[in-house]
């Protein structure tokens, strides 16, 4: 027998079981013949493969949409992982929107409150950025890989066998079948006895193959107890890296916000470079300290000023903004005029005493820059 017979018997022994396969099945969901059921453990076993399978699938691409919003970056990125390359490195949300904050402040003029303040938001969101990108790596090495490796491996495995598992089941039902024919047409005619004992060989055979089939499929799924276990550790992980990256961005934006709440800042001009005026004490009464920048420039808010006391402890002060007294105990203020300020007993933190000339009224601290 040459090569090309051996095929084509193959080839018609394979379309016969599969034709037999799909006459059993037909005739099983017709209700026409008898169906070997699973016990009851593989059944709660493969129930419970499938809905790990539907929840992973369903978290893991929910929590890709998390860590990367952008459709289209998604798209791309899962090229580049088929195609087995890196995907190219991205400026984030985050990082561009802090080299605008930047670019923006030094066009406006670090030297200007809210150009300052402008250049420290856009550190900021840079630095908010880098953590980002630092969570969706770990997030995608520790969380998001170990759940895709399940899908596109394990459970692909367990898929294979369940599909023999229900093929074995189909042949082993359609011998059945077969040999209850076999017996019904041996008891008319002796003739038959040869099938029938044919028919009984067939079933011990597919019997065999069911039951070892089955044994295969059950052990597979028994491992999904331990995915779970392994995607418990991963969850952890995934939690241990976004606590992180929240704590990272909490601590960025409570150290911005302290920053902004001390402008505007005692920053100003002179010969086209940017210093920092100190504020002395004029008494030993003195609110909180300075707070140094990671620049090394030292900012003063309204909560650091020194007491001014009156009198003695008067200063001159340069208005850093226009300002329209609201009532007659408030003085009204033009940007870059300098005034005498001092601080009055029990008057408001946010407030002090400001004259020009024969002219006397209150004035907000924060439009202010004390000058030596």
């Amino acid at each position: 027998m040459n090569i090309m017979d051996f095929n084509v018997k193959k080839f018609a022994a394979d379309a016969g079981t599969f034709l037999s396969r799909a006459v059993q099945f037909t005739e099983e969901k017709l209700g026409q013949a008898e169906k070997t059921e699973l016990d009851a453990h593989l059944e709660n076993l493969l129930s419970k493969a499938e809905c790990t399978k539907i929840w992973t699938e369903k978290i893991m691409k929910q929590t890709e949409v998390l860590l990367q919003p952008n459709p289209n970056a998604r798209i791309e990125e899962f090229v580049y992982e088929k195609l087995d390359r890196k995907a190219p490195s991205r400026v984030n949300n985050p990082e561009l929107l802090g080299q605008y904050m930047i670019d923006a402040g030094t066009e406006f003029g670090p030297g200007t409150a809210y150009g300052n303040a402008l250049i420290k938001c856009g550190e900021t969101q840079k630095r908010i950025g880098t953590a980002d990108r630092e969570l969706i790596h770990t997030s995608a090495l520790n969380f998001l890989t170990p759940l895709r490796n399940f899908i596109e491996g394990d459970y692909k495995t367990i898929a294979k066998e369940r599909k023999l598992l229900q093929n074995k089941r189909l042949d082993l039902d359609a011998a059945k079948t077969r040999l209850k024919k076999a017996k019904a047409a041996e008891a008319r005619a002796s003739i038959w006895a040869e099938e029938v004992t044919k028919s009984e060989q067939e079933l011990r055979i597919t019997q065999s193959e069911f039951d070892r089939q089955a044994e295969i499929t059950r052990l597979l799924l028994e491992g999904i107890s331990s995915t779970h276990a392994h995607h418990l550790r991963c969850l952890n992980d995934f939690v241990e890296s976004q606590m992180t990256y929240y704590a990272q961005c909490y601590q960025y934006m409570l150290d911005l916000q302290k920053q902004l709440g001390s402008f505007p800042s005692s920053y100003h001009c002179n010969n086209n470079q940017t210093s920092v005026v100190p504020v002395p004490a004029a008494s030993s009464n003195v609110i909180g300290s300075s707070a140094m920048t990671s620049s090394g420039l030292v900012m003063t808010s309204p909560s650091n000023l020194t007491d001014l006391k009156e009198g003695s402890g008067s200063r001159k002060a340069r208005v850093l903004y226009d300002y329209d007294a609201a009532n007659s105990s408030e003085l009204s203020l033009l940007a870059d005029e300098v005034i005498t300020v001092y601080s009055v007993v029990g008057m408001d933190s946010d407030w002090l005493m400001g004259e020009r000339g024969n002219q006397k009224g209150r004035v907000p601290i924060t439009y202010l820059e004390l000058l030596n």
